[in-house]
């Protein structure tokens, strides 16, 4: 099998607007991006739900391309802008049919439909300018193929949390299948009213800073954001080594209580990169700071590492930002395997610990890496027990 590598990823989120700014934020673990805001929940308009919003502006569309224009698009335009100068020799390199497009994501341009649907109550019409195509699950890849006008094979993955992550397995198929030389892949999602009034009903969010593995633990606080790499077989700073799916088939949202699933998809990925788990110097987990995951990822970790992992959940300074998660995630993998100083990012929360968990090794502001090689490892775990580890090596 051919060995896939990434190149350093286009990036933004609640912690910043380029990558650059994104790495220092987290390696400092802001949560600063993380707001409070009225006006989406349908039952209170004036209740403040706290989301982790990307601040910046975003790129504006000439007027040809306004049909495509949604937010979704626009951030991970964002994204991909970071990335142009990569993107533009990789297309010197390939042919347009040989370079793919495959991206995660769960909620594409639903936004869109959500102003469309208000002005139809209020109007009794659609809004001039509508267009269906911007909210069809497919669309964030088929825009971005049609962008940069690439030719291979340009599809979206929406498997709720692990799209992203699953975004990057699938990337590297076509790469060691032979039908794709690159691959342009990641993940991008938006704020919108169906999720934040969706995990609302199911009472899996909270207003106050989310606080993964904590006995305080209420809930998520819901982000946005996109993260978009380049993956091919040409060598680079960071390699995919390895990835372990595996599926409970539980509950359609509760994880299986003991996080067996969740252990399978790790130990799948060891076998997958040829390693064990002591090779792991850091893993960033799912950490959603529900009652559930906690619980079962903690017992997961502590089976799949009796010998400790320093871990740390990173939602704490982006929110969970649902299909582009497991990308997002995967960047600051990167980040940290790259980062010449060796940083980790650190796990953000009110350090009160629940008896009730494994006790796991959480990283601390200003925590590097051990001497020696650097392997991370990163948990995605969705609805359905729909669970994904990746692992990346590399770095410094």
């Amino acid at each position: 099998m051919k060995s896939c590598y990434l190149t350093r990823p286009g990036l933004l989120c609640a912690l910043g607007a380029d990558t650059d700014t994104v790495a220092e934020a987290l390696f400092a673990g802001q949560q600063q991006g993380l707001v409070l805001e009225q006006g989406w929940l349908a039952h209170d308009h004036n209740a403040a739900v706290r989301v982790g919003r990307v601040a910046a502006a975003l790129p504006i569309l000439p007027p040809a391309w306004q049909a495509r224009a949604s937010r979704n698009n626009r951030l991970l335009l964002a994204a991909v802008q970071q990335i142009m100068q990569e993107v533009e020799r990789c297309k010197q390199r390939y042919p347009a049919h040989r370079i793919g497009v495959v991206l995660g994501t769960s909620t594409s341009g639903v936004d869109h439909a959500e102003w469309a649907l208000e002005a139809h109550a209020a109007q009794g019409q659609l809004p001039e300018g509508f267009q269906f195509e911007q909210i069809d699950l497919g669309d964030p890849a088929r825009f971005l193929a049609d962008w940069l006008e690439l030719t291979g094979p340009a599809y979206c993955i929406s498997t709720a949390c692990t799209s992203g992550g699953k975004a990057l397995v699938s990337a590297r198929n076509l790469v060691q299948s032979g039908m794709c030389d690159a691959v342009i892949t990641g993940g991008v999602d938006t704020l919108c009213r169906l999720t934040l009034n969706g995990f609302t009903a199911l009472e899996s969010t909270t207003s106050e800073l989310t606080n993964p593995l904590s006995l305080n633990r209420a809930g998520i606080n819901i982000g946005e954001g996109a993260a978009v790499f380049i993956l091919s077989a040409e060598p680079g700073a960071v390699q995919l080594l390895g990835a372990g799916e595996s599926s409970d088939a539980y509950h359609i949202s509760a994880p299986e209580p003991e996080g067996l699933g969740a252990s399978a998809a790790m130990q799948a990925a060891l076998r997958d990169a040829g390693l064990d788990e002591t090779s792991i110097g850091y893993l960033n987990l799912h950490a959603t700071a529900t009652i559930k995951n906690d619980a079962m990822e903690s017992k997961a970790v502590d089976r799949v590492f009796p010998h400790g992992v320093p871990v740390s959940g990173t939602k704490g300074m982006t929110g969970h930002a649902l299909g582009a998660a497991g990308a997002l995630e995967a960047a600051f993998c990167y980040l940290s395997l790259t980062d010449t100083q060796g940083r980790l990012p650190p796990h953000c929360w009110d350090g009160v610990a629940d008896p009730a968990l494994p006790a796991l090794p959480l990283v601390q502001v200003g925590q590097h890496w051990r001497p020696g090689p650097r392997y991370a490892m990163s948990n995605s775990f969705a609805f359905g027990g729909n669970n994904l580890s990746l692992i990346l090596g590399g770095g410094a």
